[in-house]
């Protein structure tokens, strides 16, 4: 109407989205300099950090290795997203949303593949299994991360006891001078719940006997079946973990997506 002025509400950045993203940026950029802080700690407590060629002697997985990528990714994540959603900066929040995405992808194919290839992806998974199994005595965190899978799931190596045989100390070769020739990791032993003290020789000399007989000593199945087995029983926690990741990655890109959008509206009335 004539006399009468029209006000129009020029664009702004929303300010509970820009926050809630920093919120959420910030747990996960703590969390990774956390993991990265006692993965590097682990390591100089090995005296890797002052030998770096120890990071390749080792046959099989440094669990410390997972602390480190995990820590790192999230923290350079968290990083990107604290400060672009602070700073309102386009290029870190681009970063941000893609290197996520990224993620996202290479999760969803891991899956699909895995599925597909199902065969393909349990002789690689003995063969991982087996090349840490030589590397037993080597690494303490391999040690101890292996004894942790197989008190877990009541297993022994890949596909049964016998896969020790590749490993130095617990092979049945007449060569082997080991007190643990022909014997197993206590972690494969079953467990006397009245038992107070562990026993850590109860594996000594125990592939000796008849299998049967080994049954009342130790776990006879591989881990990779177990594994199987384990996961069939709780696929439903399982999915629902992927999922819930999942969702708050698709969320994390969509606030990220959204703020941008608002900074390039507010740009474009300059």
């Amino acid at each position: 109407m004539p006399g009468k002025h029209q006000h129009f509400q020029e664009p702004e950045v929303g300010c509970c989205g820009k926050y809630f993203l920093f919120g959420f940026n910030i747990v996960f950029w703590v969390l990774g300099a956390l993991f990265l802080a006692i993965g590097l700690w682990a390591w100089s407590e090995k005296g890797v950090l002052s030998n770096i060629s120890a990071l390749t002697d080792l046959g099989g997985l440094d669990p410390v290795w997972l602390f480190v990528v995990v820590g790192g990714v999230m923290s350079v994540l968290g990083f990107a997203g604290c400060i672009g959603a602070l700073r309102e900066n386009t290029f870190l929040l681009k970063f941000f949303s893609v290197f996520l995405g990224l993620i996202f992808f290479l999760e969803l194919a891991t899956g699909i593949l895995a599925f597909v290839f199902k065969d393909w992806i349990r002789d690689q998974l003995n063969l991982f299994i087996n090349n840490n199994v030589k590397a037993y005595r080597d690494d303490i965190d391999l040690q101890n991360l292996i004894d942790f899978a197989q008190e877990y799931w009541s297993c022994c190596g890949a596909r049964g006891p016998n896969d020790w045989n590749l490993n130095i100390y617990f092979n049945c070769t007449d060569l082997n001078p080991s007190r643990e020739r022909c014997g197993v990791p206590f972690s494969c032993c079953v467990r006397d719940p009245a038992e107070d003290v562990l026993n850590t020789q109860c594996g000594y000399d125990i592939r000796l006997k008849l299998e049967l007989e080994q049954q009342g000593f130790i776990h006879t199945k591989g881990c990779v079946g177990q594994f199987e087995k384990w996961l069939q029983d709780n696929l439903i926690v399982v999915a629902g973990v992927f999922v819930g990741i999942a969702l708050l990655q698709i969320f994390g890109i969509c606030l990220a997506q959204n703020l941008i959008s608002d900074i390039k509206a507010v740009k474009a009335n300059w």
